[in-house]
């Protein structure tokens, strides 16, 4: 009788030796695949802002282009062409007469632009 119980002594200390590991083994797995499904949402959370930033940026060239389409087109068209040989440089049609207006000039600012002795040197000036 004494035999047999150190028989089931030492199976049952395997068995529960095994059965501890077998746990352990199983929660590392199990944790593992909890971090890198964590890992995995992480990730997948900034790609999908870089995804929405990237959509924001591709609507705003998408006007832009639009944008720049209306420009070509009008630049084909005659009228436009005259207009920006006249401003840009300073053409005019044969028989145009041209005219420049040219910025008031401040007769109070003269003065305060001369200083102390310019309003003496045009004092002298006329005597």
């Amino acid at each position: 009788m004494v035999a047999k119980n150190k028989k089931t002594r030492k199976r049952s200390w395997q068995t529960v030796f095994f059965s501890v590991l077998l746990g352990v083994l199983l929660l590392i797995v199990v944790g593992s695949l909890l971090v890198s499904n964590w890992r995995m949402t992480q990730r997948r959370q900034e790609l999908n802002s870089q995804l929405e930033s990237l959509q924001e940026q591709l609507q705003a060239l998408e006007i832009k282009r639009q944008q720049l389409q209306a420009q070509i087109s009008q630049t084909s068209e005659e009228s436009y062409l005259e207009k920006e040989a006249r401003e840009t440089f300073n053409l005019k049609k044969p028989g145009e007469e041209v005219v420049t207006i040219l910025p008031a000039e401040d007769e109070e600012g003269k003065g305060q632009e001369k200083g102390f002795w310019g309003e003496i040197w045009d004092k002298i000036k006329f005597w």
